[in-house]
């Protein structure tokens, strides 16, 4: 008999949407979510601190590393998800967070995962709920970089500091008056 690993059970999904701590709650109250960690990917400097991707020298983005069964969650439930938590016309970066390092992008895993990505952006362009051009990137997963600890569940450990920046950044306002939620 072959024992199961993980990788044959689960699969990972890698999403930035701006702050890492606003891109972890959305995720991990859904069935079939295993883990949602935050991080860094998409560039250059290998172990990269909070310090040096904030400065946008390093290439890479804030991000979540969700890893999930697929027999319970599909790929697609969590890029509509996705798709819920960010500006995806903004390139600038995301509400009160400006810079490179907050930049929309959906890392994708395999052909299929890209497939899917793609399908959705351009149904969402086709919607008419954004009038601007949608520009979250679509790019290839690279080596993913686990934040410092501080920054991990955040939502958890620091409740009522998270919940005021949701509010004050803008991104909450701006999910209801597009979403509706």
């Amino acid at each position: 008999m072959t024992e199961r690993t993980e990788s044959q059970e689960f699969q990972q999904a890698t999403f930035a949407g701006g702050c890492f701590w606003c891109m972890v709650k959305p995720f991990d109250q859904w069935d079939g979510v295993i883990r949602v960690v935050s991080g860094y990917t998409g560039g250059h400097k290998e172990n990269p601190t909070y310090e040096e991707v904030c400065s946008d020298t390093t290439g890479h983005v804030e991000a979540v590393e969700i890893t999930f069964d697929p027999k319970v969650i599909s790929y697609r439930t969590l890029l509509n998800l996705f798709w819920k938590q960010i500006d995806p016309t903004d390139e600038g970066g995301q509400f009160y967070d400006r810079g490179s390092s907050y930049q929309t992008a959906i890392f994708y895993h395999d052909a299929a995962q890209r497939e899917e990505a793609e399908r959705s952006k351009e149904e969402l362009q086709q919607s008419g709920r954004f009038t601007k051009p949608i520009v979250t990137r679509i790019v290839p997963a690279t080596t993913f970089y686990p934040a410092e600890e501080y920054h991990q569940d955040y939502y958890q450990k620091k409740t009522a500091h998270y919940q005021r920046y949701r509010i004050g950044s803008g991104r909450d306002g701006f999910i209801r008056a597009h979403w509706g939620e």
